[in-house]
């Protein structure tokens, strides 16, 4: 199988609603976020004619708003540079955790959730951070389980794509990383102690046969009090 290459954007900066986890908010991206957006499809052009790669004419992205919009400056961007981009694909698949019937409360929200129903006890500490626990409500996932399933959207694009192209996917930081934890690009003691700039690609191959390799771009290294952000 020819290697194919897959470049996993978090998307630009975003009017995140203050104590909220950054999960499933459907709020647009700032202009600073805008600005990223465009900077990245330069980056992203600067990348496939240093690796001497085609581009894969269907950008991948979550149906998040602040996904959707870097994934267009993105595609704005590399149309200038004279590469192909045909449509903008949103899948469900790439979202970040979801939290399910408390998803854009606070955390203090949440936690006074679980505190006024009878069924459950408190969360522990660190909840938002663990990556094993889901919280006990419909449609919630853990952090691991989300990552579970962008690997899965990763590994089939990785299948079906084409010998020496690039294939960009526009999601979010937490479950990115825990889907390369997932795909053995991490190992999971890793996860916990990096991040993603916003809208700077990473450039993973894959080699078939279930090997994937991280080739350029940078992880952002999070201070040990930082929470985990999308």
């Amino acid at each position: 199988m020819a290697e194919s290459y897959h470049a996993i954007v978090r998307h630009g900066a975003y009017r995140q609603r203050p104590g909220a986890p950054s999960a499933r908010q459907p709020f647009a991206l700032s202009d600073e976020g805008l600005r990223q957006a465009s900077d990245c499809g330069d980056a992203l052009a600067g990348m496939l004619a240093e690796h001497g790669l085609s581009l894969d004419p269907v950008v991948h992205a979550s149906r998040q708003l602040r996904a959707w919009q870097t994934a267009s400056g993105i595609a704005e961007r590399l149309r200038a540079h004279g590469h192909r981009v045909d449509e903008i694909r949103e899948t469900s698949a790439l979202a970040e955790r979801g939290l399910g019937s408390v998803a854009n409360l606070t955390v203090a929200e949440i936690e006074a959730v679980l505190a006024e129903d009878p069924r459950f006890g408190a969360p522990p500490l660190g909840w938002k951070s663990d990556s094993d626990y889901r919280l006990p409500l419909e449609g919630a996932e853990s952090l691991s389980e989300a990552g579970a399933r962008v690997a899965g959207h990763l590994q089939a694009a990785a299948e079906a794509a084409r010998g020496g192209a690039l294939t960009v996917h526009v999601g979010h930081g937490a479950s990115f990383r825990h889907a390369c934890a997932h795909l053995g690009i991490l190992r999971r003691d890793e996860v916990a102690g990096l991040s993603m700039f916003h809208a700077r690609a990473l450039l993973l191959c894959y080699r078939g046969h279930g090997r994937w390799s991280h080739v350029a771009g940078t992880w952002k290294i999070r201070a040990p009090k930082d929470e985990p952000v999308d």
